[in-house]
């Protein structure tokens, strides 16, 4: 076939796809917290149809909103599940710091609440530690995706990890920026500092070889906390692991690149690994450019709805009122959803269909 006609079917794959979103998301956000002795993690889902469901673990100090981006595009494959974990996004901590296993076995708790079987576990950046630590334990967690492992053993220092987080935060978007800011003002200094030297001394690289699940690995070009190198190490350690590298994204690359991230993590799920991938760091070709503004065409009143829903939430969070954090959540995501709907009916009009991108060859199918 020449390049000519796979472009093309490409760019039909990747419309079907934009209107298959604009018409099937599911705006609806239900929050309910799944206690574990005197702790609960509160899970915000999105969903409820779907081949199988996704758990997302986000990283220190940020909470769900994360992967606000990346939850509409999975929930075209299955239901969605977005933690918030104690200590992060105004869910209470206990009076010690927990370890990386302690936040492991309340994600475990959390499946198991929900009565998922074989859910597809995604962790970003120490979210990673988290889910790595929790999949080297439970052989029936056969699918696992890891954003911006943390942390390079070779760079395993305080200030060297400030650093890396500052190279790669200077090419993050302006709302990843925000996101961060506001997450850990409502985390506070205090509990951050308290949990910073377990996600610093965590020796993920003695857990990656116990991992049976198929292991998605995904990093940002400019994601100077998970360089290259380190990322090829760990699909080395990986028993069985795919190695993806997105093009002009930062360490959130879930966020500006979610049709991307999303993409590779359904077809990482349908086509399960026949013999380790780990080897080969693949780069996705013809990915957006990052330019969130090109996603969305908002009107006056899908902003002014999101700002109002955005401050609500963070009311409802610091009260406890999962029932209005719920209904603020969902106003958002409505009006989100409405300015995509209306930057894609934009780009149909001007006949703007964009490319699909790489795609994993299909073997037998697992789902």
């Amino acid at each position: 076939m020449s390049p000519r006609r796979r472009h093309a079917g490409s760019a039909r794959r990747a419309a079907a796809r934009d209107a298959a979103r604009a018409s099937d998301v599911d705006t609806n956000v239900t929050v309910r917290r799944i206690e574990s002795g005197d702790l609960y993690v509160r899970v915000n889902t999105i969903g409820e149809t779907g081949e199988r469901p996704f758990v997302l673990v986000p990283g220190i100090g940020v909470s769900s909103d994360y992967f606000e981006r990346l939850a509409p595009n999975l929930n075209e494959f299955g239901p969605v599940h977005a933690l918030d974990l104690p200590g992060f996004a105004g869910v209470p901590h206990p009076g010690h710091a927990l370890t990386i296993r302690e936040y492991a076995d309340l994600v475990g708790a959390a499946i198991d609440g929900l009565g998922l079987t074989d859910p597809i576990v995604v962790g970003h950046s120490m979210g990673t530690q988290i889910v790595a630590d929790l999949a080297a334990r439970r052989r029936d967690l056969s699918t696992v995706v890891l954003i911006g492992p943390v942390i390079n053993p070779a760079e395993r220092h305080v200030l060297t990890q400030a650093w890396r987080f500052a190279q790669a935060a200077w090419h993050e978007p302006g709302r990843v920026k925000f996101l961060a800011l506001s997450a850990y003002v409502l985390c506070g200094v205090r509990w951050f500092s308290r949990i910073l030297p377990k996600m610093m001394t965590y020796p993920i690289e003695d857990h990656l070889p116990r991992i049976t699940a198929d292991t998605l690995v995904i990093r940002g070009e400019h994601d100077a906390v998970a360089p290259r190198d380190w990322v090829r190490r760990v699909g080395e350690l990986l028993p069985a692991s795919r190695l993806w590298e997105m093009p002009g994204a930062a360490h959130s690359v879930m966020h500006a690149h979610a049709e991307e991230v999303a993409k590779l993590c359904v077809e990482h799920a349908q086509q399960p690994i026949t013999s380790d991938e780990g080897a080969e760091l693949h780069h996705y070709e013809h990915a957006s450019d990052g330019d969130e503004s090109d996603d969305f065409s908002p009107s006056a009143a899908d902003f002014v709805t999101a700002v109002g829903a955005r401050l609500r939430s963070t009311v409802a969070t610091l009260r406890g009122d999962d029932a209005a954090l719920a209904k603020a959540k969902t106003d958002h995501a409505e009006s989100m959803q409405a300015a995509f709907d209306r930057r894609q009916a934009e780009k149909a009009a001007a006949g703007d269909e964009p490319d699909d991108g790489p795609h994993i060859e299909p073997t037998d199918a697992r789902l």
